[in-house]
């Protein structure tokens, strides 16, 4: 009698691929981007210490900070086509770049007409960055995982601000503000050396990652893609159809408008309470928000991983952010501001990554690049609209009372879109061990 042929066992999901896109793809482009961000923030902290410098009114350095996303708009669309048709790492290399020469070249401005073009154009070339990563990493970590890598990536965002705010402060305290530009462009092109050696676009190509580890990967997000619904003819203009494309739009713009209006402004609100207080000080004190918001960022993702609940993920974080704010502007004392101030940040951050993991939900990946650009480039013309906002109301009322309450209906207005104008109908497809989610 023959003995029975054993059966092959199949291969299970290498341990090893989890964690190895966790610490080789995530810290790379977190630290990119910090460097974009940076050059995009700077300016809250040095507007309050220009000292007359180039004449700027409220209103004026509103515009210098919203400028940017006029620019920031041109980029998005094209630069996500090509992040998808040709090259994410490239693309994100070219810009990177780019940028980094115009950041230090807004340090050699004489005019406000001059500021005004120099960051129309820093905001230009770090326009296609965002959707062009976004790009990068639905190539790399599948749907049940994309709120966690989407938010520690953009933990960049609050994370530049804990580190870079006091930086910057300390440079301000050590040279003028011309000086804090100028070098403050210089890391990028030193990143993008780094970026060029060890991103890939696809787990495939990459060197540290075994060919069963890269399958593994490929595997999960054509599982993904299988789920979701057909995208018409695959055309880009079947995305722009979509309603919840057109909401999501809505929902950025307004959630935007608020973020940024609360962010150029926060250095300048923190040197009222402390009375003027140094540069230096001011800084160490901005990071204070920043930190309690990355903490918040990331813990409000892996509740969204794990429960599935998108837009609820985005929608309660907003409203603390609206009672927030309007609280601030009706207490007295730094302390109580300060405490305030922490939970506004957290409030307006925390929705990072479970909102950039919807597009990816509900659309395929042959359409999701123009919609993600799509949705950036117009959402972040809220970035424009907050900052200039809240200066035209300080100058128009004396007091920056109005303008954040102002800044707290545009909150209130994404809410409401995020809860009764969207439906997440495709949950990210588990794995057997995990636990069915409910819907979002």
């Amino acid at each position: 009698m023959t003995a029975a042929r054993p059966q092959p066992i199949p291969p299970s999901p290498p341990s090893a691929a989890p964690a190895k896109r966790w610490v080789y793809v995530i810290p790379v482009a977190a630290i990119m981007y910090m460097l974009a961000y940076l050059d995009r923030n700077n300016v809250s902290v040095i507007l309050p210490y220009m000292h007359g410098d180039l004449a700027l009114s409220n209103a004026d350095q509103g515009l210098v900070g919203g400028v940017f996303f006029v620019g920031y708009v041109f980029l998005q669309i094209p630069a996500a086509i090509l992040a998808q048709r040709w090259s994410a790492r490239k693309t994100v290399l070219i810009l990177m770049v780019a940028w980094g020469l115009a950041a230090s070249l807004s340090g050699l401005v004489q005019t406000k007409s001059q500021f005004y073009v120099a960051r129309f154009v820093l905001g230009f070339f770090e326009g296609g960055v965002w959707p062009a990563v976004l790009i990068l990493l639905a190539s790399w970590f599948p749907l049940r995982e994309r709120a966690r890598a989407n938010a520690l990536w953009m933990a960049c965002l609050p994370l530049s601000s804990v580190f870079m705010a006091p930086l910057s402060g300390w440079m301000l305290d050590h040279a003028g503000w011309r000086w804090v530009l100028v070098l403050q462009g210089v890391p990028p092109l030193v990143w993008a050396v780094v970026w060029w050696f060890a991103v890939t676009d696809r787990p495939a190509q990459a060197r540290w990652i075994s060919r069963a580890e890269a399958e593994h990967v490929a595997r999960s997000i054509a599982a993904d893609e299988a789920a979701k619904p057909a995208a018409g003819s695959g055309s880009y203009l079947d995305a722009v159809r979509q309603k919840s494309v057109l909401v999501l739009i809505g929902v950025y713009f307004f959630w935007i408008t608020g973020f940024y209006g609360f962010n150029l402004w926060l250095p300048s609100v923190i040197k009222e309470l402390t009375h003027d207080g140094s540069s230096t000080e001011v800084g160490l004190l901005t990071a204070v928000p920043f930190t309690v918001a990355l903490v918040v960022m990331i813990a409000n993702a892996a509740w969204s991983d794990r429960t599935g609940r998108r837009r609820r993920a985005v929608a309660v974080p907003l409203v603390v952010g609206i009672a927030a704010l309007l609280l601030g502007q009706a207490v007295d004392g730094a302390l109580p501001r300060m405490l305030l101030l922490c939970v506004t940040a957290a409030a307006v951050y925390a929705p990072y990554g479970p909102f950039w993991a919807i597009p990816g939900q509900l659309l395929r990946f042959e359409v999701v690049a123009v919609a993600m650009g799509l949705i950036n480039a117009l959402g972040n013309l809220g970035g424009f609209a907050g900052p200039y906002l809240v200066g035209w109301l300080t100058d128009a009322t004396g007091s920056s009372v109005t303008g954040f309450a102002v800044l707290s209906g545009f909150l209130a207005v994404a809410v409401a879109l995020v809860t009764l104008g969207l439906r997440t109908g495709t949950r990210p497809v588990r794995q057997p061990s995990e636990p069915v989610v409910e819907g979002a």
